[in-house]
């Protein structure tokens, strides 16, 4: 039985627009097919409800499926109800959120569902770039649905009863529920790197409310803009000691510690996420290699780029662009990972994540916090591919390579030779990290722009973003790259 019994299409909307605000369109439409005694069927609201509302006053149009009508499933008036809501929602530049609970196509409207399923993935393809679409998934989200809800930016899933896929569990070859339930929010999340966020139903309604509060309502009018109750000058002495685990880092730097971490659970070693500086929402990339938590080290990764990492980063960093939003990357990577699996994958990853850093026309401010090494950094926002403003901490790493390997393959003779090769090594290595490898020689060549304390991190950046705010910047003339 659907988790819709517990709570029905309308409370949920309750529950996430503000007080009152909730207006339903389209409330009186049913299914209108005869076949198959369906005129005998109740189908009010044909399953779904569809209107608009506000969170935390800004506008926002939502549909609800009701599984409690038929499965929630999608027939033709169902359909045309959704893109009503898209139409509309495009006319007034206002973000669309989807609650979703839904079995599927209607079977016994067959065609008309079909054709109504089509037009929906039509207006959500027309929507892309122009209006932010979130999905939240309370309970099945199976077939075609999975397939809209992986056209929308934010997908949200509870993590109890919701199911999220294309086939399910046991349809697949050798697989059952049991044994890897791969519509479960636990797997589409850390392993298939769909879904953004996972919680409880109260979290989930709370989160999509916070995401709306942040983002732009369209990509011409951003109404994301707040007053910063933080100051602007904060000295942060502890992010000297955040370069392996930057999700604490964003924290520490945005405006009342603020940060919205997505996709969290996919890849930890590549982190995005929303945090706010001066009261502007900015986006956020960044390699770690630690995480802590209450002062405890749980988790340790390479600081190197994997292909599920720079899938992710590189979704992040797109929808970024399409709405005007600022990224500031903090990198700390020494390579590329190296394994058999990814590395089917890494090239084509790494090539869409350079790609969007370079097609962004965002403001883009870039921190060194460690290691910035070899063709790795470069995809991580570095100026040579267009970062308009790049720092670096006082002890970081640039070059192409970590000097000690460097420096065994430039003296391997001389090492073989020598009577003590370790002094030989570390003498060479200091010197080899001094004239190539060191911020200050970065700095001189004008790779980076500046070398700061990391604690001065956040005034520096948000000067820096205030600086870029009326920031230009033209591109050839093209319908589309092809990356």
């Amino acid at each position: 039985m659907s988790n819709s019994a517990q709570a029905s299409a309308s409370s949920r909307i309750a529950a996430l627009l503000d007080e009152n605000s909730f207006v339903e369109v389209g409330a009186y439409i049913t299914a209108r097919t005869t076949d198959f005694n369906m005129t005998e069927q109740e189908t009010p609201a044909d399953g779904v409800v569809t209107g608009y509302g506000t969170i935390e006053g800004c506008l926002v149009y939502v549909y609800s499926q009701d599984a409690s009508v038929l499965g929630g499933s999608m027939g033709e008036m169902h359909a045309k109800k959704i893109s009503n809501i898209y139409s509309m929602a495009m006319k007034m530049g206002a973000p669309v959120i989807g609650l979703i609970d839904c079995a599927g196509l209607r079977l016994q409207e067959a065609t008309d569902a079909l054709a109504g399923f089509g037009q929906v993935y039509l207006n959500q393809t027309m929507a892309s770039g122009v209006i932010p679409q979130i999905s939240a998934i309370f309970g099945t989200c199976g077939g075609g649905m999975a397939v809209s809800a992986a056209i929308t930016d934010f997908t949200f899933m509870e993590d109890k009863s919701a199911k999220l896929f294309v086939n399910a569990p046991n349809a697949l070859k050798g697989n059952y529920t049991s044994k890897c339930d791969t519509s479960s929010a636990a797997f589409q999340s850390a392993e298939a790197g769909l879904v953004d966020f996972t919680g409880d139903e109260a979290s989930i309604l709370g989160q999509i409310r916070t995401l709306v509060s942040i983002l732009p309502s369209n990509n011409e009018d951003d109404m994301s803009y707040g007053e910063c109750q933080d100051d602007l000058n904060r000295i942060s002495g502890e992010l000297a000691g955040c370069a392996g685990d930057t999700a604490l880092a964003l924290s520490i730097i945005s405006d009342n510690n603020f940060f919205m971490e997505v996709k969290k659970n996919y890849d930890p070693s590549m982190v995005t996420g929303f945090i706010r500086l001066n009261g502007t929402t900015v986006g956020c990339v960044a390699n770690r290699s630690e995480v802590y938590e209450n002062g405890e080290k749980t988790a340790e990764y390479e600081p190197v780029l994997s292909a599920k990492g720079c899938d992710k980063a590189a979704d992040f960093i797109n929808f970024c662009d399409s709405f005007n939003i600022p990224v500031l990357s903090l990198v700390n990577v020494k390579g590329y990972k190296a394994s058999k699996c990814t590395e089917k994958l890494i090239a084509k990853a790494a090539g869409r994540l350079t790609y969007a850093y370079a097609n962004a026309s965002v403001p883009k401010v870039t921190v060194i916090v460690k290691d910035a090494l070899g063709s790795a950094y470069l995809t991580m926002g570095s100026k040579s591919i267009g970062a308009d403003v790049v720092y670096a901490w006082e002890n970081a790493a640039i070059g192409m390579m970590d000097p000690a390997e460097a420096v065994k393959i430039m003296y391997a003779k001389e090492i073989e030779a020598a009577e003590d090769s370790v002094a030989l090594i570390n003498e060479k290595t200091a010197q080899y990290a001094a004239l190539q490898s060191s911020a200050l020689a970065a700095a001189r060549r004008g790779y980076i722009d500046d070398i700061i304390k990391a604690g001065e991190t956040r005034q520096r950046v948000i000067a820096a973003f205030e600086m870029l705010f009326t920031k230009r910047e033209d591109r050839p003339s093209k319908k589309h790259g092809t990356v």
